[in-house]
Protein backbone atom coordinates (compact mmCIF):
# COMPACT_ATOMS: atom_id res chain seq x y z
CA UNK A 1 0.00 0.00 0.00
CA UNK A 2 2.80 2.38 0.83
CA UNK A 3 4.67 1.55 -2.14
CA UNK A 4 1.79 2.07 -4.21
CA UNK A 5 0.62 5.73 -2.96
CA UNK A 6 4.93 6.84 -2.81
CA UNK A 7 4.75 6.10 -6.44
CA UNK A 8 1.19 8.33 -6.95
CA UNK A 9 -0.10 5.90 -9.57
CA UNK A 10 -3.59 4.00 -9.69
CA UNK A 11 -2.93 0.14 -9.35
CA UNK A 12 -3.60 -1.99 -12.64
CA UNK A 13 -7.03 -3.68 -12.55
CA UNK A 14 -8.33 -6.92 -13.39
CA UNK A 15 -11.36 -8.21 -15.18
CA UNK A 16 -14.37 -9.26 -12.25
CA UNK A 17 -16.90 -11.42 -14.24
CA UNK A 18 -20.39 -12.38 -13.56
CA UNK A 19 -23.88 -13.47 -14.71
CA UNK A 20 -25.63 -11.36 -17.19
CA UNK A 21 -22.95 -9.33 -18.24
CA UNK A 22 -21.57 -9.42 -21.81
CA UNK A 23 -18.51 -7.55 -20.48
CA UNK A 24 -16.72 -8.26 -17.02
CA UNK A 25 -16.23 -5.75 -14.63
CA UNK A 26 -13.25 -4.33 -13.78
CA UNK A 27 -11.63 -4.61 -10.08
CA UNK A 28 -8.69 -3.84 -7.90
CA UNK A 29 -7.79 -7.86 -6.79
CA UNK A 30 -5.88 -8.66 -3.51
CA UNK A 31 -3.02 -10.91 -5.49
CA UNK A 32 -2.92 -14.23 -3.47
CA UNK A 33 -0.08 -14.49 -1.51
CA UNK A 34 3.15 -16.91 -3.47
CA UNK A 35 3.13 -19.20 -0.31
CA UNK A 36 0.60 -20.07 2.54
CA UNK A 37 0.87 -17.33 5.12
CA UNK A 38 1.79 -19.03 8.76
CA UNK A 39 -1.36 -17.70 10.54
CA UNK A 40 -3.47 -18.81 8.30
CA UNK A 41 -2.83 -22.44 10.04
CA UNK A 42 -4.77 -21.67 12.98
CA UNK A 43 -7.86 -23.51 13.44
CA UNK A 44 -10.48 -20.47 13.21
CA UNK A 45 -8.59 -19.48 9.88
CA UNK A 46 -8.58 -22.99 8.09
CA UNK A 47 -12.09 -22.34 6.42
CA UNK A 48 -12.85 -18.20 6.67
CA UNK A 49 -13.55 -16.21 4.10
CA UNK A 50 -10.81 -13.93 2.61
CA UNK A 51 -12.44 -10.71 4.22
CA UNK A 52 -11.17 -12.22 7.79
CA UNK A 53 -7.63 -13.21 6.09
CA UNK A 54 -7.13 -9.49 5.15
CA UNK A 55 -8.14 -8.44 8.99
CA UNK A 56 -6.01 -11.55 10.39
CA UNK A 57 -2.84 -9.90 8.58
CA UNK A 58 -3.51 -6.17 9.31
CA UNK A 59 -4.38 -7.06 13.12
CA UNK A 60 -1.35 -8.82 13.41
CA UNK A 61 1.00 -6.19 11.78
CA UNK A 62 -1.13 -3.71 13.92
CA UNK A 63 0.10 -5.44 17.06
CA UNK A 64 3.62 -6.39 16.12
CA UNK A 65 4.98 -4.01 18.39
CA UNK A 66 2.70 -5.27 21.10
CA UNK A 67 4.27 -8.68 20.63
CA UNK A 68 7.60 -7.64 20.30
CA UNK A 69 7.77 -6.03 23.74
CA UNK A 70 6.70 -9.89 24.89
CA UNK A 71 3.33 -8.38 26.61
CA UNK A 72 0.59 -11.20 25.57
CA UNK A 73 -1.19 -10.34 28.70
CA UNK A 74 -2.55 -7.08 27.60
CA UNK A 75 -6.46 -6.70 27.33
CA UNK A 76 -6.84 -5.82 24.08
CA UNK A 77 -10.02 -4.22 22.64
CA UNK A 78 -11.43 -4.76 18.68
CA UNK A 79 -13.36 -3.02 16.92
CA UNK A 80 -13.66 -4.32 13.65
CA UNK A 81 -15.44 -1.81 11.04
CA UNK A 82 -17.87 -2.86 7.70
CA UNK A 83 -19.67 -1.69 4.79
CA UNK A 84 -20.27 -4.82 2.58
CA UNK A 85 -19.10 -7.53 5.39
CA UNK A 86 -18.79 -11.16 4.32
CA UNK A 87 -20.71 -11.07 0.69
CA UNK A 88 -18.76 -13.68 -1.06
CA UNK A 89 -19.90 -16.81 1.60
CA UNK A 90 -23.35 -14.66 1.77
CA UNK A 91 -23.60 -15.48 -2.37
CA UNK A 92 -22.07 -19.04 -1.81
CA UNK A 93 -25.01 -20.01 0.85
CA UNK A 94 -27.94 -17.95 -1.28
CA UNK A 95 -26.74 -19.57 -4.22
CA UNK A 96 -26.70 -22.79 -2.71
CA UNK A 97 -30.93 -22.24 -0.47
CA UNK A 98 -31.89 -21.19 -4.13
CA UNK A 99 -30.66 -23.92 -6.24
CA UNK A 100 -31.34 -26.80 -3.59
CA UNK A 101 -32.35 -26.07 -0.08
CA UNK A 102 -32.26 -30.01 0.98
CA UNK A 103 -28.13 -29.97 0.27
CA UNK A 104 -27.40 -26.54 0.94
CA UNK A 105 -24.52 -26.22 3.62
CA UNK A 106 -25.40 -24.77 6.83
CA UNK A 107 -21.67 -24.83 7.32
CA UNK A 108 -21.83 -21.57 5.25
CA UNK A 109 -24.12 -19.22 6.97
CA UNK A 110 -21.92 -18.77 9.78
CA UNK A 111 -19.79 -16.79 7.67
CA UNK A 112 -22.53 -14.94 6.25
CA UNK A 113 -23.06 -12.87 9.40
CA UNK A 114 -21.13 -9.55 9.79
CA UNK A 115 -19.64 -10.29 13.25
CA UNK A 116 -17.93 -13.42 12.03
CA UNK A 117 -14.40 -11.27 11.60
CA UNK A 118 -14.93 -10.16 14.72
CA UNK A 119 -15.15 -13.52 16.43
CA UNK A 120 -12.41 -15.26 14.56
CA UNK A 121 -10.09 -12.00 15.32
CA UNK A 122 -10.59 -11.96 18.95
CA UNK A 123 -9.67 -15.74 18.88
CA UNK A 124 -6.66 -15.64 17.03
CA UNK A 125 -5.43 -12.12 19.75
CA UNK A 126 -6.51 -14.21 22.45
CA UNK A 127 -7.28 -11.98 25.86
CA UNK A 128 -10.20 -9.84 24.34
CA UNK A 129 -12.62 -8.37 26.66
CA UNK A 130 -14.25 -6.59 23.99
CA UNK A 131 -15.35 -6.90 21.01
CA UNK A 132 -17.22 -4.82 18.73
CA UNK A 133 -18.84 -4.49 14.97
CA UNK A 134 -19.89 -1.42 13.67
CA UNK A 135 -22.07 -0.94 10.58
CA UNK A 136 -21.70 2.29 8.33
CA UNK A 137 -19.96 3.81 5.45
CA UNK A 138 -15.97 4.14 5.31
CA UNK A 139 -16.70 7.72 7.58
CA UNK A 140 -17.24 4.93 10.38
CA UNK A 141 -13.77 3.49 10.59
CA UNK A 142 -13.01 6.72 12.50
CA UNK A 143 -16.25 5.90 14.92
CA UNK A 144 -14.42 3.58 15.51
CA UNK A 145 -11.28 4.80 16.84
CA UNK A 146 -13.79 7.21 18.45
CA UNK A 147 -15.05 4.15 20.35
CA UNK A 148 -11.31 2.61 21.13
CA UNK A 149 -10.20 5.67 22.48
CA UNK A 150 -13.33 5.97 25.07
CA UNK A 151 -12.39 2.66 25.84
CA UNK A 152 -9.01 3.51 26.68
CA UNK A 153 -9.87 6.48 29.18
CA UNK A 154 -12.54 4.29 30.62
CA UNK A 155 -9.63 1.73 31.64
CA UNK A 156 -11.46 -1.52 30.29
CA UNK A 157 -8.72 -2.10 27.91
CA UNK A 158 -4.83 -1.88 27.92
CA UNK A 159 -4.80 -1.42 24.15
CA UNK A 160 -7.81 -1.06 21.15
CA UNK A 161 -7.12 -2.14 17.86
CA UNK A 162 -9.44 -0.78 15.00
CA UNK A 163 -10.37 -2.98 11.69
CA UNK A 164 -11.64 -1.74 8.38
CA UNK A 165 -11.40 -4.45 6.16
CA UNK A 166 -13.79 -5.59 2.59
CA UNK A 167 -13.47 -8.63 0.33
CA UNK A 168 -14.27 -7.75 -3.24
CA UNK A 169 -17.24 -10.42 -5.59
CA UNK A 170 -19.05 -9.73 -9.27
CA UNK A 171 -22.27 -9.05 -6.93
CA UNK A 172 -20.60 -5.46 -5.02
CA UNK A 173 -18.82 -4.49 -7.64
CA UNK A 174 -22.39 -4.86 -10.13
CA UNK A 175 -24.17 -2.84 -7.15
CA UNK A 176 -21.61 -0.08 -6.82
CA UNK A 177 -21.65 0.05 -11.02
CA UNK A 178 -25.66 1.30 -10.77
CA UNK A 179 -24.11 4.21 -8.47
CA UNK A 180 -21.12 5.54 -9.61
CA UNK A 181 -20.01 4.19 -13.45
CA UNK A 182 -16.22 4.78 -12.64
CA UNK A 183 -15.93 3.19 -9.57
CA UNK A 184 -13.48 0.50 -9.54
CA UNK A 185 -13.99 -2.19 -6.38
CA UNK A 186 -11.39 -3.05 -4.26
CA UNK A 187 -10.59 -5.00 -1.10
CA UNK A 188 -8.30 -5.62 1.73
CA UNK A 189 -7.87 -4.46 5.14
CA UNK A 190 -6.08 -1.61 7.31
CA UNK A 191 -5.37 -1.43 10.95
CA UNK A 192 -4.24 0.92 13.90
CA UNK A 193 -3.80 0.49 17.28
CA UNK A 194 -4.35 2.71 20.19
CA UNK A 195 -2.84 2.38 23.39
CA UNK A 196 -1.74 4.58 26.48
CA UNK A 197 1.76 2.87 26.84
CA UNK A 198 4.43 4.86 25.12
CA UNK A 199 6.95 1.95 24.76
CA UNK A 200 4.42 0.32 22.08
CA UNK A 201 4.36 3.73 20.23
CA UNK A 202 5.62 4.25 16.53
CA UNK A 203 6.11 7.94 16.90
CA UNK A 204 1.87 8.90 16.36
CA UNK A 205 -1.04 10.37 18.74
CA UNK A 206 -4.30 11.31 18.30
CA UNK A 207 -4.60 14.69 18.57
CA UNK A 208 -8.56 14.99 17.34
CA UNK A 209 -11.50 13.36 16.54
CA UNK A 210 -14.16 15.93 14.57
CA UNK A 211 -17.98 14.84 15.83
CA UNK A 212 -19.84 12.99 13.44
CA UNK A 213 -22.27 15.12 10.95
CA UNK A 214 -24.79 13.09 10.01
CA UNK A 215 -26.91 13.07 7.04
CA UNK A 216 -30.23 14.19 7.01
CA UNK A 217 -33.41 16.14 5.54
CA UNK A 218 -31.25 19.25 7.08
CA UNK A 219 -28.07 18.25 6.42
CA UNK A 220 -27.14 16.79 3.39
CA UNK A 221 -23.71 15.25 2.45
CA UNK A 222 -22.39 19.12 1.51
CA UNK A 223 -23.08 20.96 4.35
CA UNK A 224 -21.96 17.60 6.53
CA UNK A 225 -18.53 18.01 5.01
CA UNK A 226 -18.18 21.88 5.62
CA UNK A 227 -19.22 21.29 9.54
CA UNK A 228 -16.69 18.69 10.09
CA UNK A 229 -13.92 21.01 7.82
CA UNK A 230 -14.66 23.47 10.52
CA UNK A 231 -13.38 21.35 13.54
CA UNK A 232 -10.23 20.75 11.92
CA UNK A 233 -7.12 23.01 11.71
CA UNK A 234 -6.12 24.73 8.10
CA UNK A 235 -3.64 23.26 5.77
CA UNK A 236 0.64 24.17 6.17
CA UNK A 237 3.55 23.16 4.08
CA UNK A 238 4.39 20.67 7.09
CA UNK A 239 0.92 18.57 7.61
CA UNK A 240 -1.01 16.08 5.17
CA UNK A 241 -4.22 16.18 4.07
CA UNK A 242 -5.28 12.19 3.09
CA UNK A 243 -8.99 12.80 1.60
CA UNK A 244 -11.55 10.19 -0.23
CA UNK A 245 -11.43 11.66 -3.44
CA UNK A 246 -11.79 9.08 -5.56
CA UNK A 247 -11.88 11.07 -9.00
CA UNK A 248 -15.65 11.34 -9.71
CA UNK A 249 -16.64 14.83 -9.88
CA UNK A 250 -20.19 14.18 -8.64
CA UNK A 251 -18.84 11.92 -5.51
CA UNK A 252 -16.34 14.03 -4.70
CA UNK A 253 -18.01 17.42 -5.30
CA UNK A 254 -18.82 18.06 -1.42
CA UNK A 255 -15.60 17.10 -0.02
CA UNK A 256 -13.79 18.52 -2.74
CA UNK A 257 -15.89 21.96 -1.87
CA UNK A 258 -15.11 21.57 1.86
CA UNK A 259 -11.13 21.51 1.46
CA UNK A 260 -11.09 24.20 -1.73
CA UNK A 261 -8.42 26.24 1.05
CA UNK A 262 -6.04 23.34 1.97
CA UNK A 263 -3.13 25.10 1.18
CA UNK A 264 -0.72 21.52 2.43
CA UNK A 265 -0.28 18.87 0.43
CA UNK A 266 -2.55 16.06 0.47
CA UNK A 267 -2.79 12.46 -0.89
CA UNK A 268 -6.09 10.57 -2.07
CA UNK A 269 -6.09 6.54 -1.57
CA UNK A 270 -9.01 6.10 -3.13
CA UNK A 271 -7.67 6.93 -6.47
CA UNK A 272 -4.88 4.92 -6.27
CA UNK A 273 -5.88 1.62 -4.47
CA UNK A 274 -9.96 1.70 -5.56
CA UNK A 275 -13.25 1.70 -4.26
CA UNK A 276 -12.69 -0.29 -0.88
CA UNK A 277 -15.65 0.85 1.00
CA UNK A 278 -14.81 0.18 4.99
CA UNK A 279 -11.11 -0.41 3.75
CA UNK A 280 -10.50 3.09 2.42
CA UNK A 281 -11.16 4.90 5.80
CA UNK A 282 -8.24 2.47 7.22
CA UNK A 283 -6.23 2.81 4.50
CA UNK A 284 -6.26 6.59 4.77
CA UNK A 285 -5.86 7.30 8.54
CA UNK A 286 -2.58 3.86 7.97
CA UNK A 287 -1.43 6.23 5.48
CA UNK A 288 -1.72 9.53 7.44
CA UNK A 289 0.36 7.69 10.04
CA UNK A 290 2.77 6.42 8.16
CA UNK A 291 3.94 9.94 6.95
CA UNK A 292 4.10 10.93 10.34
CA UNK A 293 6.31 7.46 11.50
CA UNK A 294 8.66 8.13 8.31
CA UNK A 295 9.59 11.53 9.10
CA UNK A 296 7.91 13.41 6.20
CA UNK A 297 5.17 15.28 8.16
CA UNK A 298 5.04 16.51 11.51
CA UNK A 299 0.82 16.31 11.34
CA UNK A 300 -1.22 14.35 9.01
CA UNK A 301 -4.92 15.12 8.50
CA UNK A 302 -7.82 12.43 7.78
CA UNK A 303 -10.64 13.28 6.10
CA UNK A 304 -13.95 10.94 5.89
CA UNK A 305 -16.87 11.72 3.95
CA UNK A 306 -18.93 8.91 3.41
CA UNK A 307 -21.18 7.82 0.99
CA UNK A 308 -24.47 7.85 2.55
CA UNK A 309 -24.31 8.04 6.25
CA UNK A 310 -21.69 10.95 7.87
CA UNK A 311 -18.39 12.83 7.49
CA UNK A 312 -16.25 12.88 10.04
CA UNK A 313 -12.49 14.07 10.23
CA UNK A 314 -9.52 13.03 12.40
CA UNK A 315 -6.09 14.78 13.14
CA UNK A 316 -2.73 12.87 13.71
CA UNK A 317 0.82 14.19 15.15
CA UNK A 318 4.00 13.23 15.73
CA UNK A 319 4.18 12.23 19.49
CA UNK A 320 6.72 14.75 21.79
CA UNK A 321 5.45 12.54 25.36
CA UNK A 322 8.12 9.99 25.00
CA UNK A 323 11.46 11.60 26.56
CA UNK A 324 15.12 10.77 24.80
CA UNK A 325 15.54 8.25 28.69
CA UNK A 326 12.56 6.35 27.50
CA UNK A 327 10.16 8.19 30.50
CA UNK A 328 6.67 8.96 29.78
CA UNK A 329 5.95 12.84 30.07
CA UNK A 330 2.85 13.21 31.61
CA UNK A 331 0.83 15.59 30.44
CA UNK A 332 -3.29 16.81 31.16
CA UNK A 333 -4.31 17.95 27.78
CA UNK A 334 -7.01 16.22 26.62
CA UNK A 335 -7.26 14.79 23.08
CA UNK A 336 -8.79 17.65 21.41
CA UNK A 337 -12.43 17.66 19.44
CA UNK A 338 -13.37 13.93 20.56
CA UNK A 339 -17.44 13.68 21.03
CA UNK A 340 -18.14 14.66 24.36
CA UNK A 341 -19.11 10.86 25.37
CA UNK A 342 -15.17 10.58 25.50
CA UNK A 343 -13.06 11.86 28.26
CA UNK A 344 -9.83 10.39 26.96
CA UNK A 345 -6.90 11.93 28.37
CA UNK A 346 -3.19 11.26 27.81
Amino acid sequence: MCEALAKGEPLPTQPLEGPGRSRPLQARLVPPPATRLPFLSHPRLRRTSLITHYASAAALEAMARLHRNNDHNQRVGVVICLQAGCVRFSCRFFEEALSDPATASPLLFPETVFAAPASHIAAVLGNVPLAYTLLGDSACFLQGVSLGAQWLGEKRVDACLILGCEESDWILADALWHFEHQAIVSAGAGAVCLSLDPTTSLGVELDAITDAHTYTTRTNRARAARLMREQLPTGSPAELLCDGLSGSSRADGPERTAWHDWTGPRVSPRRILGEGLMAVGAWQCVAACQSIISGEYAAATVSLVGSNHQAIGARFVRSDSLLEDGSWKMGDRPISNLPSSISQRE
